[in-house]
């Protein structure tokens, strides 16, 4: 069965979504885009140019564009502030949508959406897609094997100068909001853990290029005593980390360390005396799944197979708006200067 989509929101981030589809032979065979959508026509025409999809019906009118092409799917990738009416405006039409991160605008909105998707009898998904790459994968399996014990912290630093221009550069909470919920996404996935509550405290430091909020630091309390930390800055220039932040991950037998690239070290106690006690390496396995490692393309692969299977996405909204509460429990935290329960 060939799933007909519409991609609304053509603007840089749309193009990660068609490459991955047409670099995927598989999805390439299971979706076909019949229609794009943009407040500006001529960014959807640029794209479908671009990316060579023929035949599509190109508008700026959501609901109207909606229908004309009947959809089976529709792609979400607009600002935030526009999410929760391009949602609502697709389950309406009976298409199952795969948003764009962050899931809501607010916390309210999530559970609204998750509300109307339930309603519809339609799945809400939402594209977290760095949580589908390899190194986080390994960490996950290597958690879920014991071979750290039991994992009492997960802390994580991100400190990358990213002058992206555009609509960013004037959001409020920008680190947060826009690029902390993969951190805090990513975490939640590899603890296995609920969060709990957040202290948080944000900043806009001397010499950024952002309106608000380009630097935080946060502290979250997860269930059975697990700590996560994060430090993070979008204009911190100089010594910047990788996108996926860098890890150190400590459990009651040993810790590992990610560089959130290529390099992941992983060592357990084994010597029962001594001040500095004796460690060996532990070998960290492959993923589980190869395929779930390709980011983009493995998101969207997971809600095609959950579509035709009638199972739910590892990103449904359910799940995934505790990644977004914990964005949103960090922001009240650090308005209020309080420890924010979630």
């Amino acid at each position: 069965m060939i799933l007909r989509a519409v991609l609304c929101g053509c603007g840089a981030m749309a193009k990660g979504w068609v490459k991955a589809i047409a670099a995927d032979p598989e999805l390439r065979s299971a979706i076909r885009i019949v229609g794009l959508v943009d407040v500006n026509p001529d960014a959807a025409r640029a794209l479908a140019a671009e990316f060579d999809v023929q035949g599509a019906v190109i508008g700026s009118d959501l609901d109207a564009v909606l229908g004309e092409t009947k959809p089976d799917i529709l792609f979400d990738i607009v600002v935030p502030a526009a999410r929760r009416d391009v949602v609502a405006t697709a389950l309406r039409h009976g298409c199952h949508v795969l948003s764009e991160k962050p899931m809501a605008a607010s916390l309210e909105a999530g559970h609204e959406l998750i509300r109307l998707a339930e309603e519809a009898g339609r799945l809400h998904a939402v594209v977290q897609n760095r949580r589908f790459i390899t190194g986080v994968r390994r960490i996950r399996r290597l958690v879920e094997s014991g071979a750290l014990g039991e994992v009492t912290a997960l802390h994580c630093d991100f400190f990358i100068g990213a002058h992206f221009g555009g609509f960013r550069e004037e959001m409020e909470h920008v680190l947060l909001l826009d690029m902390a919920i993969h951190t805090f996404d990513a975490a939640r996935f590899i603890a296995g853990k609920t969060p709990l509550a957040a202290y948080c405290h944000e900043e806009n430091p001397r010499g950024s290029w952002y309106a608000h909020g380009a630097a935080a630091t946060a502290i979250f309390e997860l269930s059975d005593g697990v700590t996560f930390t994060y430090r993070g800055s979008w204009c911190a220039e100089g010594a910047n980390t990788s996108w996926e932040s860098a890890w150190r991950i400590i459990g009651t037998r040993g810790t590992l360390t990610w560089d959130g690239a290529d390099d992941l070290q992983a060592n357990a106690v084994v010597g029962s005396e001594g001040f500095l006690r004796e460690l060996a390496p532990i070998e960290i396995p492959g993923p589980a799944d190869p395929r779930q490692t390709h980011g983009h393309a493995s998101v969207i692969a997971d809600f095609v197979a959950a579509i035709r299977s009638g199972t739910k996405p590892e990103t449904a909204g359910d799940d995934n708006i505790n990644s977004l509460a914990m964005v949103f429990a960090a922001i009240e935290s650090a308005r209020t200067r309080q420890r924010v329960t979630i």
